[in-house]
């Protein structure tokens, strides 16, 4: 861990950034520990260590406060010149930034929800100005670009030039597998309006969990972004906060050293086409969880048919409904025989599905 500006790395595309660390300072024995383990990996350039850790609900292990930042001033104190830590900590508040600038701390990061709120992040911005403080800045729980680059903005004007952004992906109510839904087309559009910023992944707080991680950090590798950033504690499962998604140090060496790395920049063309597929994956998966929706209806449909003793085919209404969707679909410059065969298609199953809803009804009132 030399003196080389952390975010200069982005420049070399061969061996990306690596910011990795346990998500909460449990201990000085585990501080150390995790140091020791990180600082022989050569690729980890910065030790991430939760300090402040308020949780979505009271009542779970909420950090050590000043504490964990005097141990970590005293670990980097003892170590010897070549070989010391950088150490890096999350900041919500003016008075946190004072406390890491007084126990020399050497980066920060703006979490989540902060960056969500403009007020707070332009008190962080003031509060760092003049510090020379490196800055990374978490997308907001929104896909949001423009208050993610807003939140960077504001830090910039500050005149903080080693800023960098950290993808950790998207809370939305339907995330499928992921704890945070990657979303990779915000982090691309964030490149393509700001090209010379330094951007990493934060695998751990998309997954969730650690078997996706590997897949994660390749993907973020392929899409050209410039490092990593992730959760690693001594023994995971032992891990007061974020216990499902850390890493041990040895896991995260075969992580990197499994990292599949271009030996040029990547082909815009081949950038394009791997956000596209994205897209349509994610339209996909959009589309199935659609159709689920639907048939949960249908299934309410038939109920309330079997009360009623009505005919499950209702041919007015397939008429009226096969209009309206053809008249729609025309308004979003779709193919009428498309549209058409796929709806025939999707009432068909309806259909069955209500058919043998009200069959399984009928036997079982005759036993």
């Amino acid at each position: 861990m030399n003196s080389m500006p952390l975010f200069e790395w982005n420049k070399c595309r061969h061996e990306p950034l690596v910011v990795a660390g346990p998500c909460s300072v449990e201990s000085r024995a585990q501080l150390v520990e995790v140091t020791g383990a990180l600082c022989a990996l050569p690729q980890v350039r910065l030790i991430r260590c939760g300090v402040w850790k308020p949780r979505s609900r009271p009542g779970g292990f909420e950090g050590l406060g000043e504490q964990a930042l005097r141990w970590m001033a005293e670990t980097k104190a003892s170590a010897a010149d070549d070989k010391r830590p950088r150490y890096a900590c999350e900041v919500a508040t003016p008075e946190h930034v004072e406390a890491v600038l007084r126990h020399g701390i050497d980066a920060v990061w703006i979490g989540a929800r902060t960056t969500a709120n403009p007020f707070m992040v332009q008190e962080l911005a003031e509060a760092l100005r003049g510090t020379g403080m490196s800055v990374m800045v978490k997308n907001a729980p929104s896909p949001d670009v423009r208050l993610w680059m807003g939140a960077i903005e504001r830090c910039l004007k500050a005149g903080l030039d080693d800023v960098a952004a950290v993808h950790r992906g998207f809370d939305l109510f339907h995330n499928a597998s992921f704890r945070n839904l990657p979303l990779w087309e915000v982090p691309i559009e964030l490149r393509r309006s700001m090209p010379g910023l330094p951007i990493l992944c934060d695998p751990s707080h998309i997954a969730g969990s650690r078997e996706p991680l590997p897949s994660l950090s390749q993907m973020a590798m392929d899409l050209g972004f410039d490092g990593l950033m992730v959760e690693t504690h001594p023994r995971p499962d032992e891990a007061l906060t974020d216990a499902d998604q850390q890493l041990t140090p040895a896991q995260l060496s075969g992580l990197i050293s499994g990292l599949l790395l271009r030996q040029t920049d990547t082909e815009k063309a081949d950038q394009e086409l791997r956000l596209l597929r994205l897209q349509i994956d994610q339209a996909d998966q959009e589309l199935l969880r659609l159709l689920a929706v639907r048939l949960d209806v249908v299934q309410q449909i038939a109920e309330v048919k079997s009360q009623s003793n009505w005919a499950v085919f209702q041919p007015k209404r397939w008429e009226a409904l096969l209009s309206n969707r053809l008249e729609a679909a025309r308004g979003l410059g779709l193919c009428d025989d498309f549209v058409k065969e796929l709806f025939e298609k999707i009432h068909a199953e309806s259909v069955r599905v209500q058919e043998a809803m009200m069959e399984e009804k009928k036997n079982a009132g005759a036993q």
